[in-house]
């Protein structure tokens, strides 16, 4: 069993911390849901905050489009 948290519920003004507290919680990836806004609304995360967990995160990226 893995655990991969969510990370459409965190704090986006405080990103680097809850991916840090998320990797010492145990988190074994992360989950990232993107929506383009064309085939469902936009309500999630773009191209810039992607680039942002990705610089500060090395957990795996489960990322469901």
């Amino acid at each position: 069993m893995l655990i991969a948290p969510s990370i459409l519920s965190a704090d986006f003004g405080q990103l680097k911390n809850e991916l840090e507290k998320v990797k010492k919680a145990g988190a074994d990836l992360l989950h990232i849901d993107i929506m383009d806004g064309q085939f469902v609304p936009n309500i999630s995360l773009g191209i810039p905050v992607m680039e942002a967990i990705c610089t500060y995160s090395n957990l795996p990226k489960e990322v469901l489009l």
